[in-house]
């Protein structure tokens, strides 16, 4: 008996020692280069991040925040590959056979995918949405249906909240095509309806003078990027003539310049006694017998 241990003592003691001495190393150096990965990754994900912020206090500071959730996705899928990988070459290592875990471990990612497949569909999409940075917080956009200005972007699903004050959840898979109508510049288009007896070249100048006017006021020139154009004569309707005009403003700032544009473009009309242009009325009746 105490020769049979002696022999599994010395069997264990020979492959422990042949182990060391072969296998040892190989583990010791898969470790050290999962952790040295490991801190790139998060030194390269915390560098991107500290540009983003350092970007944002010179004017988008909701940018950060997106670079910071992208920068979050990729150090936690980052982590997840090295370890794995690292796992699987210890296990070499100690000569397990790998084959049945990797089949399993493809099995259970095929299931859990066709399991989840929306989910999947919207984190996707939400990591490209961040990542082309399609539209930021506070951008006014139009998607799946409906519209509003974006509240909170997250790798699953945009918050928007309409004019009215309704608050819509959606699922960024389920965004197709997105209208964002507030990136780099706005734009406010106003049709002018006057009477068909007034002088085409008498409103154009009104409304040239008008818009000339809200461009050199201190209160709007900030928020106006371009000098305002009068196109001219848009549409003709019975008694009514449509005129163009249209200003290219910073976003968000075109609902302001637009009420502006009307209150002063009304009050020079009624001072110069410019009559306003009327739908033609078609009354429709019975002949007396």
């Amino acid at each position: 008996m105490e020769e049979h241990f002696s022999s599994i003592w010395q069997q264990w003691h020979n492959y422990l020692v042949e182990w060391i001495r072969d296998k040892a190393p190989k583990v010791v150096l898969i470790l050290v280069l999962a952790f040295i990965f490991v801190r790139l990754l998060g030194i390269i994900t915390r560098k991107i991040v500290a540009l983003a912020e350092r970007n944002s206090r010179r004017g988008a500071p909701v940018r950060a925040q997106q670079v910071k959730t992208v920068a979050g996705v990729i150090h936690s899928a980052g982590v997840f590959v090295i370890v794995f990988v690292a796992f699987v070459q210890v296990l070499d290592a100690f000569s397990f056979n790998i084959a049945p875990l990797l089949a399993s471990a493809g099995i259970a990612g095929l299931a859990i995918g066709f399991g989840a497949q929306t989910l999947v569909k919207d984190v996707i999409n939400g990591f490209f949405i961040l990542a082309e940075n399609q539209f930021e917080v506070g951008d006014t956009i139009k998607a799946s249906g409906v519209s509003g200005t974006v509240e909170e972007i997250t790798m699953r699903r945009t918050i928007l909240r309409d004019a009215d004050g309704t608050l819509h959840i959606v699922p960024n898979g389920s965004i197709q095509i997105v209208s964002n109508m507030t990136r780099d510049w706005s734009q406010v288009t106003l049709h002018v309806s006057v009477d068909y007896s007034e002088s085409s070249d008498r409103i154009m100048a009104l409304l040239h003078e008008v818009t000339q006017a809200v461009y050199n006021d201190s209160g709007f020139k900030p928020d106006i990027v371009a000098e305002p154009q009068v196109h001219g004569i848009e549409r003709v309707r019975g008694q009514e003539v449509d005129y163009l005009l249209t200003v290219k403003v910073r976003p968000g700032k075109q609902y302001a310049v637009a009420r502006e544009m009307r209150r002063r473009i009304k009050s020079c009309f009624q001072e110069q006694k410019i009559k306003a242009g009327a739908p033609a009325q078609v009354y429709i009746g019975q002949m007396p017998g």
